[in-house]
């Protein structure tokens, strides 16, 4: 309407409107579709350090009555926990920034299992995926199971830390949990690894003991 105002024919909305229906002219709007790096699958288990880890979310309260999470990650296969992150508000950014720290101190993995969440489903962990040449391993949706590792992990973290303890704060929650995360890869047995802690069974070449979920 406004070019034909500015070619000078005014009063003409109905028939415009007529013709506009009748030609079916109206622009169509492509709808962005999200695409992840990598097809849904199940991996088969990890037979090394360092070749699968496992990344979730896990949700907990400060004391102030205020919702945080804690981004949570292990080793696949020796069940090491390299990093707990505790923040209000994580997003893929964030989670890429974990994983950098994770990066200065330890190689990176081949792949790391994750669920659909928008964090990890996004473009700056995708970017991140690419650049370092990590496949994501999606689970499907509403198949937790499939991360089975890391649902086992975070049920330990709730039942031994975050149902123990109060946080006071955010910085309160990052010590108290980097005490618990030294304390599971350094002094607690793990059954599935023959009763030594996670960062022993590292330390020995290969392992003598394939771990079981």
């Amino acid at each position: 309407m406004v070019l034909l105002r500015s070619e000078g024919i005014n009063n003409c909305h109905n028939a415009v409107y007529r013709i506009y229906r009748e030609e079916n002219l109206g622009v169509k709007r492509r709808k962005r579709r999200k695409r992840a790096a990598n097809l849904r699958t199940t991996p088969e288990p990890a037979q090394r350090a360092n070749q699968r880890w496992s990344m979730d979310f896990v949700t907990d309260r400060l004391e102030t009555g205020r919702t945080f999470r804690i981004l949570t990650l292990i080793d696949q296969y020796t069940r090491e926990c390299p990093i707990l992150e505790p923040g209000v508000s994580l997003t893929g950014r964030h989670v890429v920034e974990s994983l950098e720290r994770v990066r200065a101190v330890r190689p990176l993995p081949e792949s790391i299992t994750v669920d659909n969440g928008g964090e990890f489903a996004g473009r700056a962990l995708d970017a991140w995926a690419y650049l370092h040449q990590l496949k994501l391993d999606f689970i499907r949706p509403g198949k937790p199971v499939e991360n089975g590792f890391i649902e086992s992990f975070n049920g330990k973290l709730r039942d031994e830390c975050l149902n123990s303890e109060v946080f006071l704060s955010i910085a309160d929650a990052r010590e108290k949990l980097e005490h618990w995360r030294h304390d599971h890869n350094h002094l607690r047995p793990h059954s599935s690894l023959a009763n030594r802690p996670p960062a022993e069974f590292a330390s020995e070449p290969c392992g003598n003991q394939n771990p079981t979920a």
